[in-house]
């Protein structure tokens, strides 16, 4: 069991029979009254993000949460097949697990699953992820102003913002946190 003061962003917690992950906790003392922790999580089977206020001390069933190093193999459409790096055993995890991930993951790249027990809760991205430019607009001779940005196409399909002398069939690093452009590779 842990109290609800002691809960931090990331960490899973049972509660009511259902599986949760903090994505904010606040500790509040007002001037009157007793203080409180204001946490907001996310339903692990609908996705549902809750807030609620909960009394330091309240007591709730941590759950521990593991991570495995795994790499991407390929999409099916409504299923992405990973493989385990230590056994090399095959997992499949849903769309709607991989979520917005999805926009940098390419063959072969290394990521890691929170995993708890045999249900996969979220595929966790590393802070950059370097991607192929494959639509570009070329730069115009002339628009040379600082931090002029043109639109590309990355490999997954994900749309940024690069500077004009970046071309197409580049590769450029990318925030996997912000989906900006980061530098060249």
């Amino acid at each position: 069991m842990i109290a609800a003061n002691d809960l931090r962003k990331g960490m899973a917690f049972k509660l009511n029979n259902e599986l949760y992950i903090v994505t904010d906790q606040t500790h509040t003392k007002p001037g009157k009254g007793s203080a409180f922790v204001q946490l907001a999580y996310r339903s692990i089977r609908t996705g549902n993000t809750t807030k609620n206020k909960f009394s330091p001390s309240e007591k709730m069933e941590q759950i521990s949460l593991e991570n495995k190093r795994v790499e991407y193999l390929y999409n099916d459409g409504e299923t992405y097949h990973f493989m385990q790096l230590d056994d090399y055993n095959q997992l499949e995890v849903a769309a709607s697990v991989v979520g917005d991930a999805k926009n940098y993951l390419v063959e072969n790249a290394e990521v890691q699953l929170m995993v708890h027990g045999d249900l996969v809760i979220e595929v966790q991205l590393p802070a950059s992820v370097v991607l192929k430019i494959t639509e570009s607009a070329p730069g115009v001779k002339g628009d040379s102003a600082t931090n002029v940005m043109k639109t590309a196409t990355l490999e997954t399909g994900l749309v940024t913002n690069v500077p004009l002398f970046i071309n197409e069939g580049e590769k450029i690093k990318v925030d996997t946190r912000t989906a900006a452009y980061m530098s060249r590779a």
